[in-house]
């Protein structure tokens, strides 16, 4: 008990504790995986539709991006885009006769984490348009349905189902991936539970309390997701099952 005390006021929300610290580290953590995560999935649907319907140059273009990105340590990836990128946004502004802009780092992370969650998104995206019945899209087009309309309702929802499982396993990355951006020096948790834990010397104690967090996390995205797995399944017959 006379452990325990200590321990309470050191994760207490207001100061001299700082469990307030910590949740706004998770906070920031959040917004992060999330801004990445939305991001990546808009340059997934958009680089799996270039890779699959595009042209020769634009196809070639895709596979470089996607080849790159995951082959490239996502550290050094993170490293790269987040000082070269804001640099090159910087000379860019510069050879315009601009002046140059303060990237924040919040935007510049969910930069970084949108184009790496991106590579990996557009090839789950692929393999779950490839999945699709040939026959539901030549009957949306027999019904004179424009290429973006195929898209919107035959395609996206037909897919949904088989893309759910590498989307939900790629929304768990990118949580873990925000804790990366510590060596870039943005206050997420874990730099934030770094510091605390300098701070006061009790390693043992906030690095508990962080794995508690993202734990957290995780366990309440599983039930989102499998909310979300129930409904997109509705009305599709189990595995395995005969006509």
């Amino acid at each position: 008990m006379d452990g325990l005390f200590p321990t309470l006021q050191l994760l207490s929300l207001t100061p001299p504790g700082w469990g307030g610290a910590l949740i706004a580290g998770l906070v920031a953590s959040l917004e992060l995986a999330v801004g990445g995560y939305v991001l990546g999935l808009v340059i997934g649907i958009a680089a799996a539709f270039g890779k699959l319907y595009g042209g020769p140059i634009l196809r070639d273009l895709m596979e470089i991006y996607t080849t790159l990105v995951r082959a490239v340590p996502e550290l050094v990836l993170i490293l790269l885009l987040y000082y070269a990128g804001t640099d090159a946004v910087n000379q860019l502004l510069a050879l315009l006769s601009m002046p140059a802009v303060d990237i924040s780092g919040l935007a510049a992370g969910i930069f970084v984490i949108g184009v790496v969650q991106g590579a990996y998104s557009t090839e789950v995206l692929r393999g779950a348009i490839l999945a699709v019945s040939p026959g539901q899209i030549e009957a949306a087009r027999a019904y004179g349905m424009s290429p973006f309309q195929v898209m919107r309702r035959v395609t996206l929802p037909a897919m949904l189902p088989h893309a759910l499982p590498g989307l939900a396993n790629l929304w768990m990355i990118a949580t873990k991936d925000t804790a990366l951006l510590a060596v870039v020096g943005f206050s997420e948790l874990t730099l934030t539970t770094r510091q605390a834990a300098g701070t006061t010397k009790a390693y043992m104690t906030f690095y508990l309390a962080a794995g508690v967090l993202y734990l957290a996390v995780t366990l309440v995205s599983n039930l989102v997701i499998a909310v979300i797995e129930r409904r997109a399944k509705r009305g599709t017959p189990p595995l395995g099952a005969t006509s």
